[in-house]
């Protein structure tokens, strides 16, 4: 029997066997290959390649994109390319002062890691028509404001390279997302819920440092989903924006717009850096920013296999990180902004939303620090209560399908509460744990994880009808 093939990652295999089957053809007739030769019922490959086909034209036609379908899910890519810059790219900064990079070496880390996150998320997005957003490690780049204190800076480049290397054959074999497939539903979307809960109440913490900008921001969110839901997050990111333009509170004169240069580095290899840099880099990314973010996309309903997303973004780890790149991966929270519907009511279209991010990201790494350091200059407040709010249907969705399941209920709790406890040990983070400990509760509760998991497929599924 025929298997639907993705017309992004399967139409170039499909095509060489279109090729295959007509050459084959021409060879035992001794004709030309022509659609009367491809019908023939003596080829036992034509029905499936015809299938395929067919499924292949549905697909293009049912994803047919419109300029009325742009609006969401582009803001949804900005928005969380904005969240991640002024979030947490400053750990990246405060890793190079500590290594001593020069000001050279920096801009060219930040040009390598931005130019990777954009080409490779670009890329996924595209062939796979989901919204695959990548992103830099963000704990790794915590654990390297430490690392890089007492690590050459070229054996930390050697570092990465066996760090990404590690990543390709990950997702060569397999095995990551043979793992991925076990973890039962109510599980995974009780983890996502408990990482994401900081965010939400974040969002409301703001009062406390900035309640006009906050306040805003949540009476505006309110407003908006009362009498034009769709327009929600776009309405608040513009109004934000504007609303600190107002108050002269985002000095952009002293912006001038300089074109970043990389600058190569040879790498050094020694067992004291594999040991102390590259396995916990890979430990750190496998499992605070893999793990999650796959969940991420299973729990809006987007069944891509993790295999191609490790090794692509493996390979773009391991062709940037001679230009300081220490690592980037599939995005957690910052993909969350763009799975669900706040992106676009259909599943179909949030592929968008990816290559919006992926050129965004672009866009920062030709300009190196400079573009960056306007993300990094918007107030605190104004990146956490936009994420939150951003992220506040994905919670709840989370929330509803965690706890639809009576039989996992108490174990998709016990995760949700255990992931936003954020527990760290042994130098591991929150969501790894979470889900150890949720793992470990649904065996003891309901005797065994699910033994057949669902088939990956290409093509996205409905969301969950309890997102927002």
């Amino acid at each position: 029997m025929c298997r639907v093939a993705d017309p992004g990652f399967d139409g170039f295999k499909l095509s060489v066997l279109e090729q295959l089957a007509g050459i084959s053809m021409k060879k035992r007739q001794g004709t030309s290959v022509h659609s009367k030769t491809i019908n023939t019922p003596r080829n036992p490959f034509i029905p499936c390649i015809r299938s395929h086909l067919q499924a292949m034209s549905s697909a293009r036609s049912h994803s047919s994109v419109r300029w009325s379908d742009l609006t969401h899910p582009v803001v949804a890519g900005l928005i969380s390319v904005i969240v991640n810059y002024g979030g947490t790219f400053i750990l990246v900064f405060q890793a190079a002062r500590i290594a001593g990079l020069s000001p050279e070496l920096t801009a060219s880390w930040v040009w390598s890691i931005s130019i990777g996150v954009g080409v490779t998320g670009i890329i996924l997005s595209w062939m796979s028509r989901e919204p695959i957003i990548t992103a830099w490690s963000t704990p790794a780049a915590a654990f390297l404001v430490t690392a890089l204190a007492t690590t050459p800076y070229a054996e930390a480049v050697g570092a990465y390279l066996i760090s990404a290397a590690a990543f390709v054959v990950l997702g060569l074999s397999g095995w990551f997302e043979r793992v991925i497939r076990l973890i039962p539903p109510g599980v995974a979307a009780g983890l996502l819920a408990g990482i994401l809960l900081q965010f939400g109440i974040k969002a409301f913490g703001g009062m406390n440092i900035d309640p006009l900008l906050a306040g805003v921001l949540i009476v505006a969110y309110v407003v908006f989903k009362r009498f034009s839901a769709r327009y929600a997050v776009v309405g608040i990111l513009v109004l934000g924006l504007a609303f600190l333009l107002v108050q002269d509170r985002v000095d952009l004169s002293g912006l001038q717009l300089q074109l970043a240069t990389p600058v190569f580095t040879m790498p050094a290899f020694s067992l004291n850096a594999l040991l102390s840099v590259a396995l916990p880099l890979f430990l750190i990314t496998l499992t605070g920013q893999y793990m999650p973010g796959m969940l991420v996309l299973r729990n809006d309903g987007f069944k891509t296999s993790a295999n191609p997303i490790v090794t692509v973004t493996g390979l773009g780890s391991l062709l940037m990180a001679p230009f300081g790149s220490h690592a980037f991966n599939i995005a957690a929270i910052t993909a969350a902004i763009a799975t669900g519907r706040e992106a676009h009511e259909d599943p179909s279209k949030r592929w968008i939303a990816g290559i919006a991010a992926g050129v965004c990201y672009v866009l920062v790494g030709v300009f190196g620090v400079t573009l960056a350091a306007v993300f990094m200059a918007l107030p605190a407040t104004f990146i956490t209560t936009l994420a939150g709010l951003a992220l506040l249907g994905t919670i709840g969705g989370s929330l509803a399908t965690a706890l639809a399941d009576a039989r996992t209920r108490e174990a998709a709790l016990i995760t949700f509460l255990a992931a936003a406890a954020n527990i760290n040990l042994l130098g591991i983070g929150g969501a790894f744990w979470g889900l150890v400990i949720g793992l470990l509760a649904h065996v003891a509760l309901n005797g065994s994880l699910p033994q057949k998991a669902s088939t990956p497929a290409m093509a996205p599924t409905p969301v969950n009808s309890g997102v927002s």
